[in-house]
């Protein structure tokens, strides 16, 4: 099959070319090194900049800013010292289904590290946006999402003291929130979702093990029981290098 040029496996694809088509010098660095990527396999630590400057006669600057980008885009990750090739990213379904489950399906091991788990009385935005009333007592559970010991995320959940009483000292903060749920017969019925990028503050960056700049996904959810009631308030961030969506959709 023939490609026009800007087409062609492995080469720069069209969206990266200006309209005057002139290929940046970093971008098409860039491509060069994707290229190499894919022959390296996951794991594969790059060469270094100055070697990866010799190899394609550029300055280092510029191949600075080419790994930069891969690293932003999650082809690669910085381990210690070193650059190595990424795996692919964890495509989480927009679903009711759990963390847990959704991470599973793709082969990995979910895990969480808790970050705290205390009660305050509901403050006005939380009341407005959840139903709750006022200065009743909520729980508040932080924890990092990891995937095979690898942290991916912050989940901060919100829900009410009056609905699970004993959270602080039946749930153990590692497992699955949601078999905790269903073990106490409380069901979810619906949800609402919003979703939006981000860069993470620098306590969040802290926690999840990333660069502040490193961009995020940020998913906002309201869940609901079978009555329709109001059950939990999620905000949860996602690194941006290590995660996608999906959704199924009909008409």
């Amino acid at each position: 099959m023939d490609y026009p040029n800007d087409q062609a496996p492995g080469a720069p694809v069209r969206s990266g070319i200006p309209e005057h088509g002139r290929i940046p010098k970093y971008y098409a660095v860039k491509a060069r090194i994707a290229a190499l990527l894919e022959e390296m396999g996951e794991g594969g630590v790059i060469p270094t900049e100055r070697d990866l400057a010799e190899r394609y006669d550029v300055a280092r600057e510029t191949v600075r800013q080419a790994v930069r980008e891969l690293v932003l885009e999650g082809r690669l990750q910085r381990r210690g010292r070193g650059t190595v090739v990424a795996g692919p990213k964890l495509a989480q379904p927009l679903s009711l289904a759990s963390y847990t489950e959704g991470v599973r399906r793709q082969g990995r091991t979910p895990g969480r590290t808790l970050v705290t788990l205390d009660r305050f009385p509901c403050p006005d935005a939380l009341a407005a946006e959840t139903g709750l009333t006022r200065g009743e007592p909520v729980w508040h559970l932080e924890r990092v999402l990891l995937a095979d010991d690898e942290r991916v995320g912050l989940e901060s959940t919100y829900v009410a003291v009056a609905r699970l009483p004993r959270l602080d000292t039946d749930f153990a903060p590692d497992s699955s929130f949601y078999s905790y749920l269903k073990a106490q017969g409380i069901v979810f019925a619906d949800a609402d979702e919003r979703i939006e990028t981000v860069l993470a503050t620098p306590r969040e960056a802290l926690l999840i093990g990333t660069p502040p700049a490193l961009p995020m996904l940020l998913i906002h959810r309201l869940s609901r029981d079978t009555e329709g009631l109001p059950l939990e308030r999620v905000r949860t961030l996602y690194r941006g290098d290590r995660f996608s969506f999906t959704a199924h959709l009909t008409g």
